[in-house]
């Protein structure tokens, strides 16, 4: 089996640990989970600290927005984009963002006005924590052909 790494260096945040953030395998991509952390700024979006750096508040749309950016640029680094995605794993910490999420997903996944797009399946799953000031999170697998019908 052949596997390339694909390594968005400087353009996607750095993995919080010791993984790729992607590998192909013949005409698959298996995308590591992505945050919302920035690339320039090394924070995670969307997120408000009090003076002892704890989190105050955070805006889902905001962390959501910042996942889909790096998961596109991770994407873009292997010569795709998010019409390639076939499968996603979303983590949230609270199943009560789901629908400012799914709302963000839809700008992202849903505005071919053509409608000639299939969507990737997905499943969305509550977890405790995620790494990080992160309060979501996407895995995803990706195909070199698109899924425009």
């Amino acid at each position: 089996m052949d596997k390339q790494a694909i390594l968005p260096e400087g353009k996607a945040p750095d993995p919080l640990g010791t993984y790729n953030h992607a590998v192909r395998v013949g005409d698959f991509l298996y995308i590591a989970g992505q945050g919302c952390r920035s690339a320039e700024t090394g924070r995670e979006d969307g997120v408000v600290l009090d003076d002892l750096g704890r989190v105050v508040s955070y805006d889902i749309a905001t962390q959501t927005r910042g996942v889909l950016r790096n998961l596109s640029t991770v994407l873009a680094t292997a010569g795709l984009d998010l019409s390639h995605v076939i499968d996603v794993t979303v983590f949230l910490c609270d199943m009560g963002d789901f629908d400012a999420y799914n709302a963000v997903w839809a700008e992202y996944f849903c505005n071919d006005q053509s409608n000639d797009s299939v969507l990737p399946t997905r499943t969305t799953v509550a977890v405790k924590q995620l790494p990080g000031r992160n309060f979501i999170e996407m895995k995803a697998i990706a195909a070199y052909t698109s899924l425009k019908s």
